[in-house]
Order: structure tokens, then sequence, then C-alpha cells
């Protein structure tokens, strides 16, 4: 078995990823890919994976806020959205028969646990892969936030945003509008801040500075990208710290 980069992370995966090329929904071809990826550094290299999920696919508060809805309300809504995907993931990981638990930070008993750090972690220390959902319970934040906080609760030593679109790490520019962009292997957190890069939310970019937290930006959907980076496998993706 290789030697992983870190032995526990959590991988953020945006709503949009689950959508594929339709945009909108759930592809269930591409969640049995990002599924297989996430079996396979768990059972290859031994790495405890918690997954937290966003709902852009179903539902984004903005846009809902954007349209006159009252913020708090269309956050809350984007919560239950990130509850479909993660449900959706566990039901593919467990066909691989992988085992997997959900936990929300809205509570919903009958379809999920609640979220319990010492629970959480007793699960990866089972093998058992933790999928996050319900973003931090409260509106006003982005999934961004949550994924940073969860990884410091649950002593997870890199934080892994998994992009889409073949954006595959951080650019000086959005390099789908300006061909210009210059992909960076690696930039600081001080670096994204006072240069404005698109990584995560300043928010989340402050607390894992704060909390020595790496962060790796790579494109989740290229077939084994995942255990490129927990390989430590060069210019796959950007290293932020």
């Amino acid at each position: 078995m290789a030697v992983p980069r870190w032995r526990r992370v959590v991988l953020k995966l945006s709503g949009e990823a689950f959508a594929g090329d339709q945009g909108h929904g759930i592809d269930g071809a591409i969640v049995s890919q990002l599924a297989e990826e996430i079996c396979d550094v768990r059972r290859g290299l031994g790495v405890d994976v918690a997954v937290v999920v966003g709902g852009g696919n179903i539902w984004r508060g903005m846009t809902g806020a954007g349209a006159g809805m009252d913020r708090a309300q269309a956050d809350q809504m984007g919560m239950l959205a990130t509850v479909i995907n993660a449900l959706a993931l566990q039901d593919t990981l467990e066909h691989l028969d992988q085992p997997t638990r959900v936990q929300t930070a809205v509570h919903m008993a009958q379809i999920a646990e609640p979220y319990i750090r010492r629970r959480a972690i007793r699960h990866l220390e089972k093998g058992r892969v933790v999928i996050l959902a319900g973003g931090l319970g409260s509106p006003f934040f982005t999934t961004d936030t949550p994924a940073a906080l969860r990884a410091a609760e649950i002593e997870a030593e890199a934080l892994l945003k998994g992009t889409h679109s073949g954006v595959d790490g951080v650019y000086t520019a959005d390099p789908r509008v300006d061909p210009g962009a210059t992909k960076l292997d690696e930039v600081t957190y001080m670096e994204v801040i006072n240069r404005g890069l698109n990584v995560m939310d300043p928010t989340s970019i402050t607390f894992c500075m704060d909390n020595a937290l790496p962060i790796v930006v790579f494109d989740a959907l290229v077939p084994g990208n995942l255990r490129r980076v927990l390989e430590g496998e060069d210019r796959v993706g950007t290293l932020v710290k």
C-alpha cells in the first residue's frame, strides 16, 4: 500500500459537480465515478475520508435571495438540497460495499444521524466514509465554511476542494473566460485573500490559515485525480498553505 500525504481528509464537493454536463439535478454516472474514487483511496490508501457536499445543482440560496426571497429561508432550502446529494452519494457508495454514514447539521432523525463530532471520528476510525450535509445548520454561510470547520473538528490533515467544469486548480484569472490565465501550483493563504483568487469564500480561507489546514484545489471529475492528490503527484491541483 502506498503511503498517502495525509491520513485523514475532508473532501468538499460542490452540488454542481453532481450534475455533470446537465447543469442541474443528479447525474448517476458522475455520482458513481465520485464514489469509486472515494472507495479507491479509502481501501487502496487507507485514508479516512469525510465528504462535505453542496446543493447548488438543486437549489442555491443566493439565487432565491436574488429573486426577492428571504435569505434565511432560501439558505435553509439549500441545506435540504445538500441532504439529497448526500443520500445519493451514500446509496452509491453502499452499492460498492463501502460502509457509509450521513450526518446532518439539521436534525432529521428518520433520514440521517445528527452531526456529532466524536461519533464522526469513531465512524472514520472504523473505516466508514462520513458524508456531512446541511452545512452549518445556519443561514448566510456557503458550504466552504462548514467544510473547513468540520475538517478542524474531526482532526483532518487537509481539506480537498474538488472542482468541476475542467478547472484543475487555482488560476490567476478564470481560465474559462481568460485564455491568458495561468495555473498556480502553490499559493499562500494571504496571496489568495490579497489577490482575490477564487478558491473558497474568505471566511473559510481565513479559518484554514488560522488553523494551519492545507487546502488542495483540484478537478474531482478527472478519473484518478483524488488518488494522485493523496499520493503527492506533482502538478495535480493547487496547494494552498
